[in-house]
């Protein structure tokens, strides 16, 4: 007897990184058959991370030219091959897509609310109408779990799995030979390159007083296990990404982190980030700080993930499960961030 077929929909490099833990875990527990989806504007790049954490696409699907055109393609994909669930995670048109032919939708990160209006609103905006057609709620952090709530979502319908992000970072250790140490500090920018060309010349000044010190960005290395090998020998990461924030702390490493503060308040709170104004000056003052006092930089690393505790994936591959009649749903993740290590 086959196993119910789950599709897991990866339209960026971020949503393969944290849906390929999924996978993996589904194939462990031999519940449920994962079928990776590659979507997108570059399903190419995104079918290349989940092959590097072990993972063969096994539908590749373009995106359209809008949200109507590639909830049209997702829907002449499950007219054909029509899955027990589906999982997404900022997906909207597949999510719609598969509502409208009533599959169970579940959303790993769900609940992630940045409180930006204005035109900074669109991902905002259809996060909250994804939680509208979302059959469980997958959320990282309690804080993303009382948004939910705030919204009326159900209770019941919501569970505290923790990111997976944390579980990929892991994965991605066990793939990483050491690197010999070059006895330099690195700082990675995360961010377009029109910010970075603002910021990068301030923090290359401190090589004068630190000349073990460089700073190279993060666009400069390919996504995936490239990525989060720099990530784990990395002193510090500067960046406005929301999802390499997350992906830093997975690794352990420091960020100093520019945006809203209602981004990642869990991190703020726990002191593994710092909120810095995107002020050449201060982010340079900031960055010279950690570089001067080592210990400052080690206890914000200590301060850990409260993202995930690397054991989200097995928590999702078990929900998708239970919702589908195989077993029990897992119980939450613990409300307590996982401990850092000092580097």
């Amino acid at each position: 007897m086959s196993l119910p077929e789950v599709h897991l929909v990866a339209g960026t490099v971020g949503e393969a990184l944290r849906l390929a833990p999924v996978a993996l875990a589904m194939r462990e527990q031999g519940r449920l058959t994962a079928v990776p989806v590659a979507t997108g504007a570059d399903p190419d790049t995104v079918g290349q991370v989940l092959t590097a954490l072990g993972i063969t696409p096994r539908i590749t699907l373009p995106s359209g030219d809008g949200h109507t055109a590639t909830m049209r393609r997702f829907d002449e994909l499950w007219a054909a091959r029509t899955p027990a669930a589906v999982i997404v995670r900022d997906g909207l048109a597949p999510a719609l897509a598969a509502f409208w032919r009533r599959v169970p939708v579940l959303t790993i990160d769900a609940g992630r609310r940045s409180g930006e209006f204005g035109s900074a609103s669109v991902l905002e905006s259809q996060r909250r109408l994804l939680a509208q057609v979302t059959t469980v709620h997958l959320a990282a952090t309690p804080l993303a779990a009382m948004n939910l709530l705030d919204e009326r979502v159900i209770a019941g319908d919501t569970l505290l799995t923790g990111g997976t992000a944390q579980d990929a970072a892991q994965l991605f250790a066990t793939r990483t030979l050491a690197a010999p140490s070059r006895g330099r500090r690195t700082i990675v920018l995360g961010m377009p390159a029109e910010r970075a060309d603002a910021i990068g010349p301030a923090l290359r000044y401190l090589g004068g007083r630190y000349p073990d010190l460089e700073v190279v960005r993060a666009a400069d290395f390919a996504p995936g296990l490239e990525l989060a090998t720099l990530l784990a020998q990395a002193y510090l990461v500067v960046t406005d990404d929301e999802d390499l924030v997350e992906e830093a702390l997975a690794a352990y490493c420091p960020v100093l982190m520019i945006g809203f503060a209602a981004r990642h308040a869990e991190a703020l709170h726990a002191g593994s980030a710092r909120l810095v104004d995107p002020d050449p000056a201060a982010i340079s003052s900031e960055a010279a700080d950690l570089l001067e006092h080592r210990v400052r930089r080690d206890a914000m690393a200590l301060g850990g993930n409260p993202y995930g505790d690397g054991l989200a994936a097995y928590r999702v591959a078990q929900a998708t499960a239970a919702l589908l009649g195989h077993g029990q749903f897992p119980d939450p993740m613990p409300a307590k961030p996982t401990a850092g290590v000092a580097r």
